[in-house]
């Protein structure tokens, strides 16, 4: 009898996501296996119990998810995973904490196309900020942003020390220069639009964090991508559906455009499945994290 294909999906959270766990199935895996709070102290022994249960035929149809809201935490994670391997006894591990790796790539991919379509311009040495900068998805963008060459400041909307703080953890981790600053008030957001020349919106659901008046100021926009698709949207005048239309209320710039939720959100999907697929079919074990992730949404784009 062939065995069946099984992820193991580990959350340090209290409850893993549905989102992830239906993911999952759609990907073609037979069996789900959600592991809500998991402590990092905890992998290396469940990486183990999961590889040497099922033998080297068994191990090929065997994957471990990684989830939780941590960017660095998840890293570790998957990287606990990875030490505890012993080949030939070795899984495939795909850390996407809140979906924040698979949505930042997408969203960076959407706006890095537009960049190049509409501007003849590369993200290496743009100017851009990331409001919620300090967010999962929000850390997420500004690092692969930052890897990419863009001189990337992340925004924190009530505290400058948080945004330091996130600032000197990517750099001690992912090796990065990341601006930091605050933008608790509308004249701190069109200080900060009044140069910026990529834009990504990364705050709360339901929040809109620049509105018309802001839009103004933004005289170098160049694209702007919004992931908030729960009304009011992040970005006035950005609609869910847009992919490089021009932002209505940005008057100033030299044709500025941008990107809705739904848009980056359909990227996002195709990309989330398609390394769940490659997860499960794979012949060699592979480790996903927001890195290749951006390089699978490059190619999806």
């Amino acid at each position: 009898m062939s065995k069946r294909s099984i992820i193991h999906m580990l959350d340090p959270n209290v409850r893993n996501s549905p989102f992830d766990i239906n993911m999952a199935l759609d990907a073609g895996f037979d069996a789900i296996i959600p592991y809500p709070n998991i402590k990092l102290d905890e992998v290396a022994g469940m990486t183990q119990d999961t590889i040497f249960s099922r033998g080297p035929a068994g191990v090929k149809k065997t994957a471990i998810f990684i989830g939780g809201r941590d960017m660095g935490l998840a890293m570790d994670m998957l990287e606990e995973a990875k030490k505890a391997m012993v080949p030939p006894f070795e899984v495939s591990v795909f850390a996407d904490p809140s979906g924040a790796f698979t949505t930042a790539a997408a969203l960076v991919a959407c706006v890095e196309s537009k960049l190049k379509e509409n501007f003849n311009q590369e993200l290496k040495g743009s100017t851009v900020v990331v409001f919620g900068g300090t967010g999962p998805v929000g850390l997420a963008t500004a690092v692969i942003a930052a890897q990419q060459g863009a001189d990337t400041t992340i925004v924190d909307h009530f505290s400058i020390d948080t945004a330091l703080e996130f600032a000197s953890e990517a750099k001690r981790r992912y090796g990065v220069n990341l601006r930091a600053t605050t933008a608790a008030s509308d004249a701190d957001k069109a200080r900060l639009m009044s140069t910026a020349e990529i834009v990504f919106c990364t705050a709360k659901a339901g929040i809109q964090v620049l509105n018309a008046s802001v839009l103004e100021d933004a005289k170098n926009l160049k694209v702007a991508g919004d992931v908030n698709a729960v009304p009011p949207l992040g970005i006035e005048g950005l609609e869910l559906m847009d992919l490089g239309k021009p932002l209505v209320h940005a008057t100033n710039s030299n044709g500025a455009v941008g990107i809705g939720a739904l848009a980056i959100g359909n990227i996002k999907y195709k990309l989330q499945k398609m390394l769940l697929e490659e997860t499960l079919n794979t012949d060699k074990p592979v480790y996903f994290d927001f890195s290749n992730s951006f390089d699978a949404a490059q190619k999806i784009v």
